[in-house]
Parts: C-alpha cells; sequence; structure tokens
C-alpha cells in the first residue's frame, strides 16, 4: 500500500513538472522592454512585455520569474493587460499571485499572471508590469566621512529572467546623477547621460541571464522606518484618533568620523550630502489637533499645510540623520468621523482608511496598524488588496467594562505603493453608546444622593 502511495505521489509530481514545462513551451516573449529606475533608494521596475501564444491550446496565465537575491526584497508586483492602440489605450489590473513551481533552476521565485481572458493560439497579449525592490542598494564604501558623497552598488541582470523564450529585449537603467563609477560591459550596451543601456539582444533562451554591477553616485535620502505602529481609534461621538510611533533610520553608508555642527550649516551642500534633516508627512484633508514630538518633547520645528484633498506635515527631526543615526518621534492627529466611517447595505459599519506609511519615499520593515473598535462592537473583518498577517486584540480604556475589539494588521517590507485604501467591518448596536455617559449619570447620582444622606442622617447617640 505504502508503495502504491508513493508512486502515485511521483507520478503526480512528473505530470506537473511536464504541465509546467509545456505550458513554458507554448508562450513566447516576442519583446520586452526593462526600465530600471535607480534615483532612490526604493528600485522600481517597468517591464513590458508582448507575449504570444505559439501553442495549440488557449493559455490562461503566465509566469514571472525573480531571481533569489530579488525574492527576499521584492515588496509588490503589479500587472495590467493593455488593451486598444495608442490614444485608445486602457489598463485592465490583473491578478498576481505567488507560486511554487517544482524543480526552480537555482532558487528562482516565481508570481502567477492570470490573464483577463485566455490567449488564444496566434493571438499576443501585451502587459505592463510593475515590481518594487526594497534594500537592493549596496553601499560601497560602507562607511563615509560628513564630506564624502554616497556610492552605492546595484546588482541585476542584463536581460530578464524568464521561463520563457524571448525573442528580442533592452533593458534600461536610470542613475540618479551622471557619476557613474562603472558597469558591467555586456554588448552591445552604452551610456549617455543617466541612463544605461543594454541591448537589444535577440533570441535569449529560457532563463538565461547575464549579471551585470552597476556602480553610481546616490545620495537621496535613504529613510527606512524599522518600526511603524499606527492606531486608528474610532469615537462614534465624532472624530478618530491616529497616533503614529516611528522608529527612523538611515539606511546608506555609516557615518565615520566626528560631525561638525558648524561645517554641516556652512557648507550643506558638501557637506552631509547623503544625509537628510527633514521629512514630508502626507496626512488626510481636514486633520486637526495635529502634534509631533519625541522622548523629551514637543519638536517645534514642523509646518502644517491643509487642503481639500491632502493635508501635509514637513518636520525636522532635532538633528540631521547619517547613515546609521537613528530617530524616534510620535505623530498624531485626528479627522472627521463623517469622512471615514460609513454604513453598508447590510446594516454594518465600516472604515474605508489609508494604509501604508505616511512619510513620502520611505521604506517600512515593519509595520503594525491597529484598528481600535468601540466598546461593543462584534464580528470585525479587514478587506485589503494583498495578504496581510491579521489578529484580535482586547483594550481597555476609560469607563471600559468588556475593553474595546482592536483589529491588529501587519506587513513587513511595506513602501508608498502599498498606501491604498482598506476597510474595516463591524456590527455594532447604537444603545451601546449610552453606555459611558449613563455610567457618568449614574456615578453622579450615587455620590448626590450619597452626600444628601450624609448632611441629613443624624447620626448623634444623645438627643438635643
Amino acid at each position: 500500500m505504502a508503495a502504491r502511495n508513493w508512486i502515485f505521489a511521483v507520478a503526480v509530481a512528473v505530470f506537473l513538472s511536464l504541465s509546467t514545462f509545456s505550458s513554458a513551451q507554448d508562450l513566447q516573449i516576442v519583446n520586452a522592454e526593462r526600465r530600471i529606475d535607480l534615483s532612490s533608494h526604493i528600485v522600481k521596475a517597468f517591464l513590458t512585455l508582448k507575449v504570444e501564444n505559439i501553442g495549440k491550446d488557449p493559455a490562461a496565465d503566465m509566469l514571472l520569474a525573480f531571481p533569489p537575491t530579488q525574492i527576499k526584497n521584492l515588496a509588490m508586483v503589479q500587472a495590467l493587460a493593455v488593451m486598444g492602440k495608442k490614444k485608445k489605450k486602457t489598463y485592465l489590473p490583473l491578478d498576481v499571485k505567488p507560486s511554487e513551481q517544482p524543480d526552480a533552476p537555482n532558487d528562482a521565485g516565481y508570481f502567477l499572471v492570470s490573464f483577463a481572458t485566455p490567449v488564444g493560439p496566434g493571438e499576443t497579449v501585451t502587459l505592463e508590469v510593475l515590481y518594487i525592490l526594497t534594500h537592493s542598494l549596496e553601499p560601497f564604501p560602507v562607511e563615509i566621512t560628513q564630506s564624502e558623497s554616497q556610492l552605492v552598488y546595484y546588482h541585476d541582470s542584463a536581460v530578464v529572467l524568464s521561463p520563457y523564450h524571448v525573442k528580442q529585449q533592452t533593458t534600461f537603467f536610470k542613475t540618479p546623477s551622471t557619476r557613474v563609477e562603472s558597469f558591467t560591459s555586456v554588448e552591445p550596451a552604452n551610456r549617455a547621460g543617466k541612463e544605461i543601456k543594454y541591448g537589444p539582444y535577440e533570441d535569449r533562451a529560457p532563463y538565461s541571464y547575464a549579471p551585470v554591477i552597476v556602480h553610481f553616485e546616490n545620495n537621496s535620502p535613504f529613510a527606512v522606518v524599522e518600526e511603524l505602529v499606527r492606531e486608528i481609534e474610532i469615537s462614534h461621538w465624532g472624530s478618530l484618533q491616529i497616533t503614529e510611533n516611528y522608529r527612523l533610520t538611515h539606511g546608506g553608508a555609516r557615518h565615520k568620523g566626528v560631525f561638525s555642527r558648524v561645517e554641516y550649516q556652512s557648507r550643506r551642500s558638501i557637506s552631509g550630502s547623503s544625509s537628510f534633516n527633514a521629512l514630508l508627512a502626507v496626512l488626510p484633508p481636514r486633520v486637526n489637533s495635529v502634534y509631533y514630538r519625541d522622548d523629551i518633547g514637543n519638536i517645534s520645528t514642523s509646518h502644517l499645510r491643509t487642503g481639500f484633498k491632502k493635508s501635509e506635515l514637513e518636520f525636522e527631526p532635532r538633528y540631521p540623520l547619517f547613515g546609521g543615526w537613528r530617530a524616534t518621534f510620535v505623530i498624531g492627529y485626528r479627522v472627521p468621523l463623517e469622512d471615514y466611517l460609513f454604513e453598508a447595505p447590510d446594516g454594518r459599519r465600516y472604515l474605508n482608511f489609508t494604509f501604508g506609511c505616511p512619510l513620502v519615499e520611505t521604506i517600512v520593515n515593519k509595520l503594525t496598524l491597529k484598528v481600535v473598535l468601540p466598546e461593543g462592537s462584534k464580528d470585525p473583518s479587514a478587506v485589503l488588496p494583498f495578504t496581510v498577517n491579521q489578529d484580535l486584540q482586547v483594550k481597555y480604556s476609560y469607563l471600559d467594562i468588556v475593553g474595546r475589539t482592536v483589529v491588529v494588521l501587519q506587513k513587513d517590507n511595506v513602501v508608498p505603493t502599498h498606501n491604498v485604501p482598506f476597510q474595516v467591518y463591524y456590527t455594532f448596536k447604537p444603545i451601546y453608546m449610552l453606555a459611558e455617559p449613563l455610567m457618568l449619570v449614574s456615578a453622579f447620582f450615587f455620590v448626590f444622593v450619597t452626600s444628601l444622606a450624609y448632611v441629613h442622617i443624624d447620626l448623634n447617640i444623645v438627643k438635643k
């Protein structure tokens, strides 16, 4: 019996591998153009693929392959199907999910892209793919002085890693400045200004790979939030209270030597060019009661601009941040409840707020978002366009009896692209809103009755 089960398992594995191999042979990439933006510490890659079905059966999906060095730093993968031509182009979002393939060469990672409609034999489809990498720029040298510029390495391939045959392809790297120390030459390759071009290359076999290294200057702010805890507390009495606890660090080349405040202030463009001393947080419109403080107390070096679509808080830490330096601070504010809390057709209430980090061009290694529901809320559920870890906790606040349900959402490797709306649904009976007022009224009534009784009751033993 055990031998039969083993033979059956082997047969299933062989069938799956053969089906994967045949599907790879049914598709080919007619043209691939990849543009990699290295202008900040968040690497953005834009990939345009023209895919043709050369098989006999319709194809419902295709695979995107990534080397293992990129899989661990991959923050997001999005795909759009291009419909129409030129001025009449429309873009249709496609479903993209991680996929495990048996016998993946060199531990490559995969994402499965599902087509909007199956691609028939001889038909083509054009895809626009965006993938974002974090912590992919390696400082070299790893330590610099206050007056030195920051140089970084970027490792990639001159050709697209793909399980399909690629007829023609080109790769472009865009650097933040014209200072490029060196780059690997894979002919044909040339550089013009801030752009390095590899290709065009023709007729590349599946899983072709041509490693390249680009060594260039990058003095953009390497702002990395090691941990961010955002707490959104819902009060049905009229407002949302948002509190954000940041642990920020400079993720670039570590600072060595002595820091000179005089040199930093007098020669800002030269001294400390890789550091940053100002941050911008994009907050919701109609914010009020905004504060910014750290462990010492309130910090006054901030400026708030409010608008109809967004509010911007520009602020400065107590000191500039160089490579390896850290800062902790708290941002808090309130927003009107009617802008973010709604009632669903089934009677449930739901919060519609923005996920992610308000700081511009920032990587968050670990984000924890807590939604504190009013006491008495039941059946909470969160809806997000991507996968997060979810948990439920209980928090006790003033005059609480059973505590407030807290929906905890946790995600690692968060980038600005994750700043999208999410919803938290829950059921709530309006009668629970009277619980705290009744407790206060009861407490005052008890004190009043006790005082009245104390004044009017005669406790003397001897009659007057």
